[in-house]
């Protein structure tokens, strides 16, 4: 540097330090926390939309593998009211399976109503494409349940969980966004209860530190919210306010997914976010994963 170049620099060094801090402030940094992606627009699409945005189902299913998928089926409700998982939704993710090369792909739930009509009314079989590699499993039984210990659980030491999932290669949960009377909204978490056997001794202890406890044992490879429809009042079984989102969102932390989710529409006509919710909180203290959102890494589609 010249002197000519050193008195300019130096007279813009000054001149700087004159104009307003705020013109300064350091530019906000970029998020590096989970990616949750975000897919809207026509259902048919929104699936495929939105595990591309995590690199496709491959990345999470490999050939020969069997894949637990789990739906909420609880509610022998009219599936369009979003108390139940929408089929074409779970037709959606078990074609994906399937393209990934999935030995085996088993829908799963614990239904609360009369297991037949919950999945008469949902219209789950349509969801069965390849009918010797995709299987409809109804969880009624005891014996379809392993005892199963839950160490870092503060509340919930222990639980009957489904053999399937415990024995499956890899599980995709699949839930639908509602609200709920007892913890505000069910989505990805929460529906972790229809893979135990005895789901109402949670509600004899702090139901919300429960779910987060059982999501240290129950951990999904893949959390996909079915929000093409929100049951944002009335749930978890309706009849309530349905709100048409056309909505998908995926990621692998539950956490990140279900703190995301909260925020897309208003329940009960007001607005929440991740640190509304108690068993979110929860979740989220026990290390499960990012409640920020701004810390996440949002990717979104159109489709």
């Amino acid at each position: 540097m010249n002197r000519r170049e050193f008195l300019k620099a130096g007279l813009g060094i000054a001149a700087a330090s004159m104009l307003p801090k705020a013109l300064f402030a350091a530019a906000p940094e970029e998020a590096t926390g989970p990616i949750v992606a975000v897919a809207r627009g026509a259902n048919s699409k929104l699936v495929k939309a939105a595990v591309g945005l995590l690199g496709g189902m491959g990345q999470f299913v490999k050939a020969g593998e069997t894949v637990c998928v789990k739906p909420n089926l609880s509610f022998a409700a009219n599936s369009e009211c979003g108390a139940t998982t929408s089929a074409g939704v779970v037709k959606q993710v078990v074609e994906l399976c399937l393209a990934a090369g999935a030995a085996r792909v088993i829908i799963l739930d614990h239904t609360i109503q009369e297991a037949a009509l919950c999945v008469e009314r949902s219209g789950m079989t349509a969801a069965i494409t390849d009918k010797e590699k995709v299987s409809l499993l109804t969880l009624t039984k005891e014996r379809q349940f392993a005892a199963t210990a839950i160490p870092r659980g503060k509340e919930l030491k222990t639980a009957l969980v489904a053999k399937a999932v415990l024995e499956a290669d890899k599980f995709i949960n699949l839930p639908t966004a509602k609200s709920h009377s007892a913890t505000g909204v069910s989505l990805g978490m929460k529906g972790l209860m229809g893979l135990i056997w005895d789901r109402g001794a949670l509600h004899q202890m702090d139901l919300h530190q429960a779910i987060a406890d059982l999501a240290t044992v129950i951990k999904p490879d893949l959390t996909i919210v079915d929000a093409t429809r929100a049951l944002t009042s009335g749930g978890p079984g309706g009849p309530g306010k349905t709100v048409q989102l056309d909505t998908v969102i995926a990621g692998t932390d539950p956490v990140a997914v279900d703190s995301y989710a909260v925020g897309i529409t208003q329940w009960y006509n007001k607005s929440f976010s991740g640190k509304s919710v108690k068993y979110i909180v929860a979740a989220s203290e026990l290390g499960l994963g990012e409640i920020d959102t701004a810390r996440m890494q949002i990717k979104e589609v159109k489709v």
